[in-house]
């Protein structure tokens, strides 16, 4: 079968593998449509992130070349032994946590924190951008015979930003600010309006995507070029700062922004993945009693996610900016990510299967 694989940095390849098997407890899936996420750039520009390398996944036993892709929907074809929770013709999205089950964290439930963390399509043993792959049925979840596949391919980044609200303690009513609006920052923005922030500000320089962050529930957008963004939120919220802050951009400016944008006790989300450094003086905490928490993937936001964007409270109209073949993802999906109109893309959908585009 076909496959995208992730060999080094700057070094995607669409190649012929074997199909992967069936084993007891999985389902095998044919992929419909998955989407390329801001985390399969960061490996493709400043990887090794998630990605094993030097030393075998301690779950998946792999290293590098690795199938990417976890934003993803399908069709089950196979169930494995044991399998009780699905039939074959199921439509399915992929919850795509690899966790041990046994270490202090996954006992707890909190399978996100396994002290052995992996996510299917950036750890070995499978992945979205591929025709077929084989998952554990934990981790699958059926879709509604409403929901389009392509929309389905969508609920893994919403559950992303709905867990960074939870991680976060949002509460009805509190004011935010979203630094950044790329498709983490948009989600957030969308979860943030269903569960009903009072005021949505986001920092976006000016391209279309302030046009995105006001389409997906913004009250204000405001450019860093053009503003001091602290003191303008500090403006529209009458001397106080916001509730709440959400770090999507991964850059110094974000960081610093959301600090010096919070009320006395508010908290800093941070959601992005970091490529480099950064520098931090922890009495902007001290002296007003502000926190930072940081938030990985989800868990057990998958059902509320389904059913929010089920219902319509969760839209995510619009994410969809372009759907390639995977043939081409690596230059019209990962160099259009990285070239000269990223800004207008938001989420790039790819598919194995022709004759969906």
């Amino acid at each position: 079968m076909r496959a995208a694989l992730w060999y080094a940095r700057n070094d995607v390849r669409v190649e012929n593998i074997e199909e992967p098997m069936v084993r007891p407890g999985t389902v095998k899936i044919k992929v419909k449509w998955c989407g390329i996420c801001g985390s399969d750039l960061h490996e493709y520009l400043g990887g090794p992130i998630f990605i094993p390398v030097d030393k075998k996944h301690p779950i998946s036993g792999e290293t590098a070349p690795v199938v990417l892709g976890h934003e993803f929907s399908g069709e089950i074809v196979e169930i494995g032994e044991g399998v009780t929770k699905f039939n074959i013709g199921d439509r399915v999205t992929v919850e795509p946590i690899v966790a041990c089950g046994t270490c202090p964290a996954c006992k707890e439930g909190k399978y996100n924190l396994c002290s052995s963390l992996g996510f299917h399509g950036l750890c070995g043993g499978g992945g979205g951008l591929a025709e077929y792959t084989v998952f554990n049925e934990d981790f699958i979840h059926k879709i509604p015979d409403s929901m389009s596949y392509e929309k389905a391919a969508l609920i893994e980044p919403m559950a992303v930003a709905l867990h960074s609200l939870r991680v976060g303690k949002f509460k009805t009513g509190d004011t935010a600010l979203v630094l950044g609006s790329g498709p983490i920052g948009l989600a957030t923005i969308e979860c943030l309006k269903a569960a009903g922030a009072s005021k949505i500000v986001v920092l976006q320089r000016k391209s279309i995507r302030q046009e995105y962050a006001k389409r997906a529930g913004a009250d204000i957008v405001l450019d860093p070029n053009e503003v001091d963004i602290a003191s303008e939120i500090i403006k529209l919220t009458d001397g106080v700062g916001v509730d709440m802050a959400f770090e999507t951009t991964g850059a110094q400016i974000g960081f610093d922004t959301g600090i010096a944008s919070l009320k006395f006790e508010g908290t800093l989300v941070i959601t992005s993945i970091w490529e480099d450094d950064i520098k931090f003086n922890p009495n902007v905490l001290v002296f007003s009693e502000k926190n930072i928490v940081g938030t990985i993937g989800y868990r057990h936001e998958f059902p509320a996610t389904i059913a929010q964007m089920s219902d319509g409270r969760i839209k995510a109209d619009g994410y969809i900016t372009k759907k390639i073949s995977l043939d081409d993802v690596v230059k019209e999906g990962f160099g259009t990510l990285t070239g000269p109109d990223k800004k207008k893309q938001v989420k790039i959908l790819v598919t194995p299967d022709n004759s969906l585009l």
